[in-house]
């Protein structure tokens, strides 16, 4: 067995959906795009990464290896965090915009006054993102609650000790062909579209309620 052949590959996921599935909120040719080509990449680039560690832990090359650590974050990140994404979405006739219930909607309501006043500080800091990232309701276990952060580029949400329920992707391929520079108005549509099934799910996985 070759070293490749030793180190795990990773598989970009299948969309739970068509591509033009989202729409109005987002077009079938950014889905196409974002998933059949900047998911994809991530992919690639990763398992590519993996290998090249492999074989600098083999070689004992510790320099080598060092210097992938950004190659694998980067990477790694843009598959994690898409891989939530694409289940975080569903069409308005399925689970789309359906509203939480049970203990994630009393955990919100709880952290956050309502389920209103979440989305209006969850959208204005993924408006507020400098360049590329996303924003992000994540589950701090140590602190049993529900927290919202915003990371950088594809930096995963473990960079910030929490576990990840509910992800906004605005970096600009995520929204640009239809919403040009105007992020906002994304933001705003997207919650058309929140599977709040699948966000609840993780709740319950990420807390035990």
């Amino acid at each position: 067995m070759t070293m490749t052949e030793q180190v795990q590959h990773y598989t970009l996921p299948e969309l739970p959906y068509d591509y033009a599935a989202l729409e109005p909120v987002i077009n079938a040719e950014i889905m196409k795009l974002h998933h059949d080509m900047h998911h994809k990449t991530y992919v690639t680039n990763l398992n590519k990464a993996m290998e090249q560690l492999a074989e600098a832990q083999q070689k004992q090359d510790i320099a080598a290896a060092i210097a992938l650590q950004a190659a694998i974050k980067f990477n790694g990140g843009g598959h994690i965090n898409h891989s939530i994404f694409w289940t975080n979405l569903s069409p308005v006739n399925k689970d789309g915009g359906k509203a939480p219930e049970g203990a994630l909607a009393n955990a919100i309501n709880q952290e956050f006054g309502s389920m209103e006043k979440f989305i209006e500080q969850i959208s204005a800091k993924a408006v507020a993102i400098q360049g590329s990232g996303w924003a992000w309701l994540g589950y701090n276990k140590a602190k049993g609650k529900l927290e919202i952060a915003t990371c950088d580029n594809q930096d995963p949400l473990s960079t910030k000790g929490l576990i990840p329920l509910l992800g906004i992707d605005v970096w600009e391929h995520a929204y640009y062909l239809q919403y040009k520079n105007v992020r906002a108005d994304y933001v705003k549509a997207i919650w058309s579209i929140i599977n709040w099934k699948n966000v609840a799910e993780r709740f319950s996985q990420a807390s035990g309620r």
